[in-house]
């Protein structure tokens, strides 16, 4: 962490953008047709667009961002999208130095900074496997920002507004800004990993790989849940009105599909 002393002059703007891509995954049992149809109707009530951009209006206000311009939409048969350009915040208090820690939690209400040529989007995507009874409902929010502030201070609150069993998240910090004698800055922060940012209580939920490339400003973190609890990924129903073996045979199923997933790969064809 840099303190007064240290801090670097930089010669005009901060160029460098930072960049959050934040992917969640829910996980449900649907056997039947019906199932499916109510899941997908739920989801698309549960993430509809408005809910959606209350959303990203609240990461902007977060991140300290001033909304410039709304667009969302809900598709048909499902699914849903939001962009937000933000420009920036109002000038009201001055970050601490603590602001540039590996440390969870938002912002203050409102901090000196430009976000110039930034926005938030998300896209959603409901879908089902054909044949054996399970149903995904996947979110991309990516949160793009110039400026001295990371939106990883984004990333609690996100987490917290979704029910997720894998999420995927990605930040890079392009291009490069110059001090005041015009030696290029490619990163203006400390970072060594994205669970940096991560509450304690949520870490211990989830298991959690790093695949950082540290020379190029690229964090990749990917998350599962720990505790598998057969009745939260059944639609309508609980599982002791299941025999043993269509519990065994669902928990094979979903937990199949949760690794699969993970890993980023077909463990069965």
């Amino acid at each position: 962490m840099l303190t007064p002393e240290q801090r670097i002059e930089l010669h005009g703007f901060n160029n460098l953008t930072k960049s959050l891509s934040f992917n969640m995954y829910d996980i449900c049992y649907t056997k039947t047709r019906e199932e499916r149809e109510a899941y997908l109707d739920y989801i698309d009530e549960q993430y509809n667009a408005d809910r959606l951009t209350k959303i990203l209006k609240n990461v902007s206000d977060i991140i300290g961002a001033h909304v410039l311009n709304i667009a969302q939409q809900d598709y048909v048969p499902q699914g849903a999208s939001v962009t937000i350009l933000v420009s920036e915040g109002p000038v009201v208090e001055v970050p601490t130095e603590s602001t540039y820690d590996e440390s969870p939690g938002p912002l203050p209400d409102s901090v000196v900074m430009q976000l110039d040529k930034s926005h938030i989007t998300v896209h959603t995507y409901p879908e089902f496997h054909p044949y054996e009874g399970i149903s995904t409902f996947r979110a991309d929010i990516d949160v793009s920002t110039c400026g001295e502030i990371s939106p990883l201070k984004a990333l609690h609150y996100l987490i917290h507004s979704f029910d997720t069993d894998i999420m995927t998240i990605d930040y890079k910090v392009r291009g490069f800004t110059r001090d005041k004698y015009g030696h290029k800055l490619f990163i203006d922060h400390d970072i060594t990993s994205i669970q940096n940012f991560i509450p304690d209580e949520i870490n211990d939920q989830y298991h959690m790989i790093d695949v950082n490339v540290y020379q190029e400003n690229i964090f990749h973190t990917k998350c599962k849940l720990k505790n598998f609890d057969l009745n939260n990924y059944l639609f309508g129903y609980t599982k002791d009105t299941l025999t043993e073996l269509e519990q065994k045979e669902i928990t094979e199923s979903l937990t199949s599909e949760m690794d699969e997933i993970f890993y980023g790969k077909n463990f069965f064809q």
